[in-house]
């Protein structure tokens, strides 16, 4: 654990309320730490001191973000928070960081290494499952992102491939403690063989900036209306990455919810139906990813204490038994 990590965990309450008070505003000292599993967030309460200038209860406070040091350099950040305004100044709704008095929107603690960003709090609900009319709604309003995320290269953001996903991944497991030795071989074989079919599927499809984790989490909605959030995840990848994870079944229900999706989204944006073929090897990367994120966080307090199965036997058989079910249905999708 370098001391940046530490500073991390050990985040003090004069720590946060003095990264909101950078902004021009000053709290009250109420506090609350919101669920974040890769950064650390906190809902502060800021003083009014004209009660009747609110326009809405929201207004009274400030999100407060720190990101997990190490993870994403400055340059990265700054992209995502770039995309963020693009997105707004063309009326998509999203949340955009506040600026600071000097027009940035990114700050680091003073000989800590953290970097940090403030943003409104936001009113909405999340949604479990969607209706027709709210798939259409999130179709365009995807359709639309897409169309802001493409109209501008990223020059910094990772990549969404095999390599990154997949090798990148494996290698970092196979240096786990949390992962058994005996199952080297047969996991190394298994995780090779699925990036060997991925890779030349990824390759065949244009990439852009996309969301890169649009699940029904990260879309908020108040009354009829949606908005996307957490861009944490931004990455330059096919924009199917953002449409199997909206709706990511694979009966005929789910792939006649996504149709609807679909039929929305190319009323505003042209949709390559052939990339579809990347869901199931996109769907693989990401299970493997998601162990390797969770070893790569151990040290985290947090995460022994909600992964308690991670790396038991149990856990493993799991893991090696749904990626052999996403390889045989990339060797049926081969056929």
């Amino acid at each position: 654990m370098d001391e940046s990590t530490k500073y991390f965990y050990e985040l003090t309450p004069h720590t946060v309320l003095d990264a909101v008070e950078e902004i021009g505003v000053r709290c009250t000292g109420r506090a609350l730490a919101l669920n974040s599993m890769e950064n650390r967030v906190y809902e502060v309460e800021v003083d009014i001191p004209k009660p009747e200038d609110l326009s809405s209860r929201y207004d009274a406070y400030r999100v407060v973000k720190f990101y997990r040091p190490g993870r994403w350099s400055r340059e990265q950040i700054q992209e995502e928070h770039d995309f963020l305004y693009e997105l707004a100044e063309n009326d998509i709704p999203v949340v955009c960081p506040l600026r600071f008095s000097d027009g940035t929107s990114l700050r680091e603690l003073e000989g800590k290494g953290i970097f940090y960003t403030v943003f409104p709090k936001v009113g909405g609900r999340n949604l479990d499952e969607l209706r027709r009319e709210q798939l259409e709604s999130v179709g365009r309003l995807l359709a639309r992102l897409h169309n802001v995320g493409a109209s501008r290269k990223s020059e910094q953001r990772l990549s969404l491939t095999a390599q990154s996903y997949g090798e990148e991944s494996l290698e970092l497991l196979l240096r786990s403690e949390h992962f058994p030795k005996e199952l080297h071989d047969q996991f190394s074989h298994l995780v090779r063989s699925i990036c060997a079919i991925a890779e030349p599927l990824l390759s065949e499809y244009p990439a852009q900036r996309v969301h890169g984790d649009f699940h029904v989490g990260n879309v908020l909605w108040v009354d009829e209306r949606c908005f996307v959030v957490d861009f944490d995840d931004m990455v330059v990848a096919p924009p199917v990455q953002d449409m199997w994870l909206i709706q990511p079944g694979r009966d005929s229900y789910a792939l006649e919810e996504r149709e609807y999706l679909l039929q929305a989204y190319e009323s505003l944006r042209t949709f390559d139906r052939s990339s579809l073929v990347l869901v199931e090897p996109l769907r693989a990367l990401r299970i493997l990813r998601f162990s390797a994120w969770i070893a790569q966080r151990w040290s985290d307090p947090a995460f022994p204490k909600v992964f308690s199965e991670f790396g038991t036997p149990k856990y493993w058989r799991e893991q090696i038994g749904a990626l052999q079910e996403q390889l045989q249905i990339l060797h049926g999708a081969e056929l």
